[in-house]
Parts: C-alpha cells; sequence; structure tokens
C-alpha cells in the first residue's frame, strides 16, 4: 500500500526563489519569510556571501535597514554541512555562490527542507547573473520583484549602473545603482 509521505510524517522540501532588480524588496521579502517560519518554531539558518559587507558582516540587511541574522560563507558546500536538520534555509544574494549552489538547493529540498533564496536575476548588463537562472529552473516557486524606475515612475526590473566599472560583481548601493525600466534602462543617460 502506497502512503504518501506528507500523510507519512515524511517532510518534503521545496526551493522558492525570489528575484528582481537592485531595490526591488528581494531581501526584505527573504527577511520576511524567515521571521514567519521562525514565528511557527521552525528551524532555521540563513546564509549570505562572505564578500558581502555593504551593511554589517553577519546581518543580512534590506535597504530598509530591516535586519536577520546570518553566517557569512565563501564556499556553498558549507550550507549542506551546516544545516543538518534544519527545516528552512535561507541564501541572500545567491548570485555572488558558486557554481555548486543550485546542485546544494536540490539535495536541502530532496532532505525535506524548504529553501529560500533571494538575489538579483540580471547584472548591470541585463545578462543573466550568476547561478540565478540555473536555481531559477530548479525553484518550485518564483517570485518576481519589481523596483520603481528613477527616471519614469513605471515599474523597473533593471539595474542600471551609474559608474564606468565595467567588472560584473561591484558592491554598490544607490551611489552606484539605481533601478530602472526597459526603455529607461536602454537610453542609458
Amino acid at each position: 500500500m502506497f502512503i504518501e509521505p506528507h500523510l507519512s510524517g515524511e517532510r518534503r522540501g521545496w526551493i522558492e526563489v525570489i528575484c528582481g532588480s537592485m531595490f526591488s524588496g528581494k531581501t526584505e521579502e527573504l527577511i520576511r519569510r524567515l521571521k514567519r517560519a521562525r514565528i511557527a518554531n521552525l528551524k532555521v539558518e540563513i546564509f549570505k556571501p562572505a564578500i558581502d559587507i555593504r551593511y554589517d558582516e553577519q546581518k543580512i540587511v534590506s535597504h530598509d535597514e530591516n535586519a536577520i541574522i546570518s553566517t557569512p560563507i565563501d564556499n556553498s558546500q558549507t550550507i549542506l554541512l551546516m544545516a543538518s536538520g534544519v527545516d528552512v534555509v535561507g541564501i541572500d544574494e545567491a548570485q555572488f555562490f558558486d557554481d555548486q549552489l543550485p546542485d546544494v538547493c536540490e539535495q536541502l529540498a530532496l532532505r525535506g527542507t524548504r529553501v529560500i533564496i533571494a538575489g538579483l536575476d540580471m547584472d548591470y548588463l541585463a545578462k543573466p547573473f550568476g547561478q540565478m537562472p540555473f536555481l531559477l529552473a530548479k525553484a518550485d516557486y518564483i517570485t518576481k520583484l519589481h523596483a520603481i524606475c528613477v527616471q519614469c515612475g513605471n515599474i523597473a526590473n533593471y539595474s542600471y549602473r551609474k559608474s564606468s566599472n565595467a567588472a560584473q560583481v561591484m558592491l554598490g548601493e544607490k551611489d552606484h545603482y539605481e533601478p530602472r525600466c526597459r526603455y529607461c534602462y536602454q537610453k542609458k543617460e
């Protein structure tokens, strides 16, 4: 006789991806979901790339200064070691992680862990960013958030870089980036 896993007490995991441009509220939404999981008395572990020290070395901090403690890591495999027996794993700035992150998330989901990931889906050149396309392909649930274009007020899903630095990874805030709609992004003024 076949018994559905959720009826037999076996946990099923899944992958949620929150994506969008800079200033669209990705980290804010990640923090909201993780705090709700804690309210539900679930065991939660949160990770961010060690290179992200813009607001705090340990905390994940939104542009609105909402924060939650996290573990900075250099390698996505570390998540597997630190997330044993965890109900929910949160990962911020996923675009900065190594190419093992999609497989790590898949393994966590197969263990019965809910994985919530936030990251930029496109870089400043409007190209798919890091491992985000692969995470989006593996996701069970996707939330695409939009900012407001600072040029015209329409919805924005592009991260326009205001400086001439050509490096793909350049950590910054409003001093280096602004959200723009498709039309205003293409104008590049």
